[in-house]
């Protein structure tokens, strides 16, 4: 197959022509050297182009091109970029390779229904497509085989507009794919690969488009192509689509359409891993392969499983896809002889045994059909295990039939550069291959070299720059909305750089309780307000399309940003996404967490904060019942477990802290303005966690503990080195229901 990049970039001089396969592969957002080639070439058009070089290369006058090609300093920093991308590229001397020999196994095909890779690319909600976003880029790095399959959204995610009232109006943009990394695949006659969806009338095809992360390829389906009906069309134009039909039909296409589209291409691969159930109908599709080749079902269903990982996030019911039964019979009906069984064994397949009558729940199937599951962090995978224990009614109460894996976050993306250039003058010296080798906790020790001094003034830049930011985003919105703006005090012109500054930034779901810092007003106006110590706090953050309850507490907090009496230091950011979060991430003095718990899967955002110095003030749920040590930031929610009355609670929990600990702290400055106290905790909130919550111990654990028996189960060639696999076996679960037909349990 082939993959042609447009051919918009003519005026791009030859000398720098490695600018154009620069801008196609990924590599370049994680990579600080590289994007300065991008804005060296002209500052104003890196901005403009929202830092996106795809965008910008085709933009930019041709004069800017030519000058930097003349340049002598320029071509030679071009040059070392170019080499140290190739060497990359070669795939080297990399982790895997060096742990598990030179012959590596066939790759790992992982399935997501969304990837957070970068904001020029909008196939992301939220922290499920950010979490398998930074999956794809530390495989890249460690050198693992893999590849991964998702999406191409014509319509990207919402954007999100507030009205006057505060009320979230859903605002969509075509996905400009012109100016976006991605690169349509060609048949051999050099027109798009189509590949049909099988078993399904009237049929879907789905085009093929690439993008390239490192290393990693990552195949997206696009049915929005003139061979397809106006309705299957429609099945890839808007991410986790509302209507459950619809939303069956991109499952169907995502699973099944991703593993023919993975055959097409021609990519044999050893094991599946699936994060969340939105893809697992490719386990259904692995299944049928095996049946047309003269397997039995059940043993080629046992095949499946063993080579199969499956990775559960949501610890709220509501949040698994379940499809009625009609459903299911109107688009697989065809597809149950395809496997060799009746319609009740399909059944069986994805009932839940407490609620039998529900339809196909794709959890429960995903669950069935993999013999290593996880959680994402120790407490979510105890919640899912207690959630999901129906389906193994033999096991021991005191076994976790759900295993975890805690989340991490890629380093050399979410580590601001300039913070990354302080870790290299005080770690370099000692420690030079640092950041390769950063989840060892030994070197991140080397932290408290950094003088408190260099360290605090870094945090107030980032801070300055962050507030910055927001107001440029501010000053934007006037200029471009019809009517204005309602109040200038809304995005943070108000903002002021050294008052102490609290983050909150997620989905406006209610149990995220965005709401709780105002249930107390007066208390809470007296705190922001104190006129010696004073704390201003910016919330960001989007409301799924179909939720009215999320976006009635947006729009309860817009609201609060309009009341004088919060002296505008409350402040709501407007659409964001993830070029906001890094400015938050590194330039917030706070980060708040406080979910109910114990609905909190990990909760990414807060390691990319405490990474980069930004302390956590979190309720003891998700990633934080691991990551407080006690020194490293500030915790609450323990006691309030069984608490009819948690919200009011957990509140003042929040106000004790920030009236007796946090506020205090920041404000205590020695003759050298410096809160030396607070910079102590920073360096422990980074040395503590920076190892232990990156996505390099994250996909190392997931090298070892599952990935050895996965490919053992395929006989893929395998040897690796007996001191990095860790095995630990989930229970296998029992494909038979016990005691009733599939029938009888969706029955009413």
């Amino acid at each position: 197959m082939e993959y042609s990049i447009p051919n918009q970039f003519d005026h791009v001089p030859e000398r720098l022509s490695g600018l154009v396969d620069l801008a196609y592969n990924l590599w370049w957002s994680w990579n600080a050297e590289a994007r300065t080639l991008f804005k060296q070439l002209n500052n104003q058009a890196w901005k403009a182009s929202v830092h996106n070089p795809v965008r910008m290369l085709s933009e930019i006058p041709v004069e800017f091109l030519n000058r930097a090609a003349e340049d002598p300093a320029y071509c030679h920093r071009y040059d070392i970029v170019m080499h140290r991308f190739r060497k990359y590229m070669s795939a080297a001397g990399t982790w895997f390779a060096e742990e598990y020999g030179d012959r590596p196994p066939l790759p790992v095909a992982y399935f997501s229904a969304e990837y957070g890779l970068h904001h020029s690319l909008p196939i992301y909600a939220g922290g499920l497509g950010f979490l398998a976003g930074d999956h794809l880029k530390e495989a890249s790095d460690l050198g693992f085989p893999m590849v991964a399959v998702g999406f191409l959204y014509s319509q990207g995610y919402l954007h999100q507009q507030v009205n006057h009232d505060g009320w979230q109006e859903d605002v969509t943009e075509p996905f400009d794919r012109d100016a976006a990394p991605v690169t349509p695949v060609l048949d051999a006659d050099g027109e798009d690969l189509l590949v049909r969806v099988p078993h399904i009338d009237p049929p879907i095809y789905v085009a093929v488009r690439k993008v390239q992360v490192g290393r990693i390829p990552l195949y997206l389906l696009d049915t929005d192509i003139p061979c397809n009906d106006p309705k299957n069309r429609g099945i890839s134009s808007r991410l986790y689509a509302g209507d459950r039909e619809q939303r069956l039909r991109q499952e169907i296409v995502l699973g099944i359409g991703g593993r023919k589209v993975l055959h097409a291409l021609g990519i044999e691969y050893a094991a599946v891993h699936l994060n969340e159930g939105h893809p697992a109908f490719a386990l259904l599709e692995r299944i049928r392969e095996r049946v047309d080749r003269g397997m039995e079902f059940e043993e080629a269903l046992r095949e499946v499983r063993a080579t199969s990982v499956f990775t559960t996030h949501t610890p709220v019911p509501a949040g698994h896809d379940v499809f009625s039964v009609d459903l299911i019979d109107r688009y697989f009906a065809p597809y149950y002889a395809a496997l060799g069984i009746d319609r009740t064994r399909f059944l069986q397949l994805g009932v839940h045994p407490e609620s039998p009558a529900s339809g196909f729940n794709m959890t429960a199937f995903a669950l069935r059909a993999s013999a290593h599951h996880n959680g994402v962090s120790r407490a979510n995978g105890a919640v899912a295990s207690d959630m999901w224990r129906c389906l193994w009614p033999g096991a021991a109460e005191a076994a976790a039939p759900i295993d975890y894996v805690t989340n991490g976050v890629h380093v050399p993306t979410w580590l601001n550069p300039r913070m990354k250039a302080l870790y290299d003058r005080h770690i370099g010296p000692i420690s030079p291959d640092w950041l390769p080798e950063h989840d060892d906790p030994a070197i991140w020790e080397l932290i408290d070299e950094i003088p408190d001094a260099e360290l605090w003034q870094l945090h107030l830049w980032l801070k300055a720059k962050l507030i910055n930011r927001l107001r440029e985003r501010e000053r934007l919105r006037w200029t471009t909305r019809p009517g204005g703006v309602p109040n200038s005090a809304i995005e943070g012109a108000f903002l002021n750089p050294s008052v102490l500054t609290i983050g909150f930034a997620r989905r406006f779901s209610t149990y995220k309780r965005a709401y709780l810092v105002f249930e107390d007003l007066e208390r809470l106006k007296r705190i922001l307000n104190n006129p010696w110590r004073p704390v201003q706090i910016i919330f960001a953050g989007k409301a799924h399309p179909a939720d009215n309850e999320g976006k009635e507490v947006l729009r309860q907090i817009y609201r609060y940003t309009q009341d004088p009496a919060f002296g505008g230091r409350v402040v709501f950011i407007e659409d964001y996404n993830d070029q906001v979060a890094r400015y938050l991430v590194h330039g917030v003095d706070v980060w708040l967490n406080n979910p109910l718990p114990p609905m909190e899967a990990s909760g990414t955002s807060g390691m990319k904060a405490s990474l980069n110095g930004v302390l956590n003030l979190s309720i003891m749920d998700g990633w934080w019942i691991e990551g407080y040590n006690g020194r490293n930031g500030w915790a609450f929610g323990e006691a309030a477990a069984d608490c009819e009355a948690r919200d009011g609670v957990d509140a003042a929990a929040i106000y004790d802290l920030l009236e007796n600990e946090v506020v205090p702290l920041y404000y205590d400055r020695s003759i050298d303005d410096i809160p030396h106290g607070w910079v102590t905790m920073m360096k422990e909130a980074i040395k503590s966690n920076g190892p232990r919550f990156s996505s390099r111990r994250m996909v190392k654990e997931y090298v070892g503990r599952y990935y050895p028996s996965l490919l053992k189960a395929a006989g893929a060639a395998y040897a690796p080195n007996p001191a990095t696999v860790k095995p630990r076996q989930s229970p296998v679960w029992n494909p038979q229901v016990q005691g009733k037909e599939a029938d009888d349990l969706f029955s009413p």
